[in-house]
């Protein structure tokens, strides 16, 4: 048997390498090609960065569909229609993550950039070679991905593109002293598009990591708890959608609606911690864990609104600080207890 394992993993690792350095030379050929023309400036108006970004998260989303493809072809096969349906939902939704993840990552790591490479120029095939890289970075992470996505794979993905998405919003904003109010001002103004994109596809990543949540619930506890299963599918789906709408409702515009949508999301959140916890029924780590979250969240939120001792800025960070521990705990949890087979469910439908 471990022979047969260390087949695999290394047949994989070479899967691996190529598909990197094809996404290395298509990367070449579509950044030479869309940067085509006169040398174009590394920062500022008409930057390279931005090209680079979009092709390299295209392509990391391509490599992640054929990984997906290749490796986990006919697994919806023997599943119910809705099961199906909610397994293909979320592989499109970590298909457009990817693509977001990999181009901030491009577009964060170019401002970094920009302070000591100031007004350095390249020509198409040095922006060609810039994409290139990037290309090959974003590809085999698009891959790698694909093999065998778990839960845990797609919290982390949730938390990196948080963390990338928002410290590119900080550096891009227009108002260095947004921190003074809370982290919506920085989805306000001309650079608001990177927080509130940011915050959008992080509601898509919410849902679609309670989406894997339930998958591995369900192999676990089986056809039996479907309705609870689908209970927590559900209140973490409305958490997403929640977040989703902080991101499409932006703070200078809609204040009322933006503020309905955040405390919408923090409830809807700590009720999806709750239903989850209580379906995975005498797990004691788990249950303290939660009974911190919920009894933190309502000390942080009494501090700032009750007593005013702290900032909503630092209300945000603590809040989410809680949620992502949390949620980091119960996805290795999961990847301890559940099986790592798919289970195609004998139901017609989770609720019946």
């Amino acid at each position: 048997m471990r022979g047969m394992d260390v087949e695999r993993m290394l047949r994989e690792q070479s899967r691996e390498l190529w598909a990197t350095a094809l996404c290395f030379a298509v990367g070449m050929l579509a950044g030479t090609a869309v940067l085509w023309g006169a040398a174009r400036p590394f920062s500022g108006d008409g930057s390279v960065i931005i090209p680079v970004a979009l092709v390299a998260g295209l392509i990391a989303a391509t490599a992640f569909v054929v990984s997906t493809r290749v490796h986990r072809a006919g697994e919806t096969a023997p599943m119910p229609r809705w099961q199906a349906v909610v397994s293909d939902v979320s592989a499109v939704a970590v298909t457009v993550a990817l693509a977001g993840v990999v181009g901030l990552g491009v577009l964060l790591a170019g401002e970094v950039l920009t302070a000591g490479l100031q007004g350095l120029r390249l020509p198409a095939v040095g922006g060609g070679v810039v994409t290139a890289v990037a290309s090959a970075f974003g590809g085999r992470f698009g891959f790698r991905a694909g093999i065998r996505l778990g839960t845990r794979d797609v919290a982390g993905l949730l938390v990196s593109f948080l963390v990338i998405g928002t410290l590119f919003a900080m550096l891009t904003a227009a108002d260095a002293s947004w921190w003074e109010r809370s982290f919506s001002e920085l989805g306000i103004g001309v650079g608001g598009w990177a927080f509130n994109g940011t915050v959008l596809i992080a509601g898509l990543l919410i849902a679609t990591t309670g989406s894997y949540v339930g998958r591995d619930l369900h192999r676990m506890l089986g056809d039996a708890a479907l309705r609870g299963i689908a209970a927590v599918v559900i209140t973490w789906a409305g958490a997403g959608v929640a977040l989703a709408g902080v991101g499409l409702l932006p703070l200078d515009r809609m204040p009322i609606p933006h503020a309905v949508a955040a405390f919408a999301t923090l409830a809807l959140i700590l009720v999806a911690t709750i239903v989850t916890t209580v379906l995975m029924g005498e797990l004691r780590m788990l249950r303290a864990l939660t009974v911190a979250l919920v009894v933190g969240v309502v000390i942080v939120v009494a501090l700032a609104f009750g007593a005013r001792v702290l900032s909503v800025t630092a209300l945000e960070a603590v809040i989410v600080g809680l949620v992502l521990l949390w949620l980091t705990t119960l996805v290795r949890l999961l990847g301890i207890l559940a099986p790592d087979v798919s289970r195609p469910s004998a139901r017609r439908s989770p609720l019946r």
